[in-house]
């Protein structure tokens, strides 16, 4: 007898314990004392009490519905099979999340353009349309947001009868996690886990004009700018403006401080003003010479060269003639435009630091001549006198004319209090306006970066509700890869090789998808492209959780758009025990997407349509798949089953470029490399319901034959058996409407007639009952007949119009 803890729907609290003295198996039982392997159920219970009852996946997984298989191998023995279909929180607190920091984005945004000084008129127009574009998706997310927030705090799932609601199209539909322990006499449990949803898309918007892939092709040609700033260098823009406002006023400030302090001709107070002066304007040269000021004002020029205007005055310190050249027009701006205007600075605060280090030599020869005077004898003469002050007062003249075109300036300085700040005058009043004038050109580039950096991340992705449709499909698609590699990650934290591989090249997330290239599942197929490849700028980083309470154990969202982690905390004592180089680091996600149709509207697209867009999805994917194994097998060539990658990737390779029809080998082979380089597996279709029930049950009793020597003669009733209990899965969860659901597994909303069911290959087609049959020579000859029908009529229409 086995006794077993029962949990309510939430996972949280106990409701009750089970006793079972005997365990059925369809038309096989076998007692609890006498069966045959009694490490069976002993080995699975530790299994289900270490490992189900961890804070860790009580805390990712909900609601779950667990059963239990016997099957005999090829020797006679048996294998235990455990299925556990699960929902999962992360369908709703991900997407909460990511509205958060939508609304947070594009607020900051709002206030950055905000912030911007008067603007010319076309950048004020760029401005509005950036403002208008931000203010609408922030009232749609927060919207969505409330509406959120209203669910219950145990809502966990989002039925396929609720994919078109307006509040819930950032939430995965029918998200669960399948997992599939195999419990034999020789090894304990192993497990297999694939993540279904409804394939990430938009169905409140419906696909009257195509997916994302078709409507970001439309607003491509359509754009604001002839530059492109990225996420950094707005940050960097917003910096140099910040700098920018501090330091042209401390340069004004020390400037008339040095005036101010000329007047007391005191050679230590001036020199110690005179080096904060230039300490101040060296950083300032310093901000200027980034090389974005220089692009930015080149490109601003070139697109709208009335709205930014070049005062440069030349070399400051070379000839008047220099000062006097004729100014270049905006459409002749250069780069050495923008050079000489902050070299004048350097420049003109040269000429400073000479003259002042001028007046405090003439101030010491003055004193040294007094001081000779005194000790010589009082027959000096009156001319000697005059002979002396007059050398000195024509080295006063030398001076101001070493200064440039400054004019000259009182000679007089030894006798007049006055005369130091006369001298300085001019050249501080140049370096004002040196500095003004390199920061208003500074100024007008760091704006036109911050601007069109907002329009590139705004306007310039398309219209709101394309820019909408892309979020919420990212939403969909990221839920499912989190929860996913959440799973993977517990169940592999004593491999080490895996954490390894985490670390060196991150982790394979491989996206199977059951579409056809027809009708509205054209348009999801769209969308699921362009959500899938937004994956890949999606980094994990595993963080040790508070405690262990659900809620600090479930993932969080940091970042921005385009470059968000997903924060995974881990309990406290299996932080420690991870790799020292793991832990704070980022790691990459590699997302792959493989689509291969098997409706019978696919089936229609391939006679009559256009399978193109599976065929280029397929073929880029590949190319991305042998990537990140080509990376693993360079830098962890010891890796288990790695070398076997290279035939598996051949034969994947010829299976693409086959362009066989329904060719769910593609599936099949994709999958094998993912399992083999422990990546995350993910199945979808229309719903997740029909036909990704009949992928997911072939693959777990393909894994038991080809892994656990499932018996041949066995596979066909156990994967029987593995369908119907999907069929009830589906009842018990509300995935299926109890009425008028045939035995087959499809539901009224979906079920294909009984001509078109068989059009599903026959590996994944479900076993019919015999009333659904139709003679074979009828379904040989319907499509010919429909084939013939088309010669025949466009035979009419020709002969009819000559």
């Amino acid at each position: 007898m086995r006794r077993s803890r029962v949990r309510a729907m939430d996972g949280a609290s106990d409701a009750g314990e089970v006793r079972a003295s005997r365990l059925q198996m369809e038309d096989e039982r076998f007692e609890g004392p006498e069966h045959k392997c009694p490490a069976l159920c002993d080995s699975l219970h530790g299994c289900v009490h270490d490992r189900e009852n961890s804070p860790a996946m009580r805390a990712v997984l909900c609601a779950q519905v667990c059963k239990l298989y016997r099957f005999q191998t090829e020797d006679q023995r048996w294998l235990l099979v455990r299925e556990q279909l699960s929902e999962t929180p992360l369908s709703f607190s991900l997407p909460k999340r990511l509205l958060s920091i939508l609304i947070h984005e594009h607020s900051s945004r709002v206030q950055d353009v905000k912030e911007l000084s008067d603007l010319p008129l076309h950048w004020d127009g760029l401005r509005r349309d950036v403002l208008g574009h931000c203010n609408h998706l922030i009232s749609c997310y927060q919207e969505t947001l409330a509406e959120l927030h209203q669910l219950s705090a145990l809502a966990c799932f989002k039925s396929s009868s609720s994919r078109s609601d307006r509040h819930l199209q950032f939430a995965p539909t029918n998200l669960h996690s399948q997992r599939m322990e195999v419990t034999s006499p020789d090894s304990p449990g192993v497990w297999y886990e694939i993540i279904t949803f409804g394939a990430p898309a938009d169905h409140h918007q419906s696909f009257k004009h195509g997916g994302l892939k078709r409507l970001l092709s439309k607003h491509a040609p359509h754009s604001h700018s002839s530059a492109s700033f990225s996420r950094a260098e707005c940050s960097r823009a917003r910096a140099l403006l910040s700098s920018m406002a501090q330091l042209q006023p401390l340069v004004f400030g020390l400037a008339e401080e040095l005036l101010s302090v000329s007047l007391e001709q005191k050679a230590t107070s001036l020199q110690r003003v005179l080096d904060s002066l230039t300490q101040q304007t060296e950083l300032f040269i310093e901000e200027l010479q980034d090389e974005l000021v220089k692009r930015a004002l080149l490109a601003a020029h070139s697109r709208f060269p009335a709205s930014v205007h070049n005062h440069s005055n030349g070399s400051v310190c070379d000839a008047t003639a220099a000062a006097q050249e004729q100014q270049p027009s905006p459409h002749d701006y250069g780069e050495e435009e923008w050079d000489r205007t902050w070299t004048n600075v350097g420049k003109i605060l040269s000429c400073i630091i000479a003259m002042v280090k001028r007046l405090q030599e003439r101030e010491n020869r003055p004193q040294a001549l007094m001081a000779s005077e005194q000790q010589e004898a009082p027959g000096e003469t009156g001319s000697e006198q005059q002979e002396a002050h007059g050398e000195t007062g024509s080295e006063q003249q030398e001076a101001p004319g070493e200064t440039g075109s400054q004019g000259a300036v009182s000679p007089c300085f030894s006798t007049c209090a006055s005369s130091w700040q006369e001298q300085l005058l001019p050249l501080v009043v140049t370096l004002r306006d040196c500095v003004r004038e390199a920061v208003d050109q500074a100024r007008a580039a760091m704006t036109f970066v911050v601007l069109q950096a907002a329009v590139g991340l705004t306007v310039g992705q398309g219209p709101a509700h394309v820019v909408q449709r892309r979020h919420a499909v990212f939403s969909q698609a990221l839920s499912a890869v989190v929860c996913g590699f959440v799973l993977k990650l517990h169940g592999s934290l004593e491999d080490r090789d895996f954490l390894q591989q985490l670390h060196s090249v991150g982790v394979l997330a491989q996206f199977e998808s059951l579409l056809s290239t027809s009708g509205d599942e054209l348009g999801m197929l769209e969308d699921m492209e362009v959500g899938v490849a937004d994956l890949s700028e999606v980094t994990f980083s595993i963080t040790e959780a508070k405690t262990e309470e659900a809620g600090d154990l479930l993932p969080t969202l940091s970042g921005t758009w385009g470059s968000l982690v997903v924060n995974v905390p881990v309990p406290p004592e299996d932080f420690v025990s991870l790799p020292q180089e793991l832990k704070g680091s980022l790691i990459r996600l590699h997302p792959v997407h493989f689509n291969i149709g098997i409706n019978q509207q696919q089936s229609l697209a391939e006679r009559f349509g256009d399978s193109s867009l599976q065929e280029r999805v397929n073929q880029e994917n590949y190319e991305r798949l042998k990537t990140y194994c080509t990376a693993l097998r360079h830098r962890l060539p010891a890796l288990p089953g790695i070398q076997a990658l290279p035939d598996l990737l051949l034969s994947l390779d010829r299976t693409v470029d086959s362009r066989k029809r329904k060719n769910v080998e593609v599936l099949w082979l994709a999958a094998l490399v993912c399992r083999t380089v422990n990546g995350v597996r993910l199945t979808s279709c229309k719903s997740a319901k029909d036909r990704t029930a009949m992928s997911v049950t072939l693959e777990q009793c393909v894994i038991l034959r080809e892994r656990h020597a499932l018996g041949r003669q066995h596979f066909t009733s156990a994967l029987d058996c593995m369908r119907r209990s999907r069929l009830s899965w589906g009842h018990m969860l509300g995935c299926y409407s109890p009425s008028g659901v045939a035995v087959s597994g499809f539901d009224t909303e979906e079920r294909p007639s009984d001509l078109h069911s068989l059009w599903i290959p026959q590996c994944l087609a479900p076993k019919a009952p015999r009333r659904h049959l139709y003679p074979v020579a009828f379904l040989l000859v319907t499509s010919h007949l429909l084939v013939l029908w088309l010669i025949l009529s466009l035979v009419i229409l020709l002969a009819k119009y000559q």
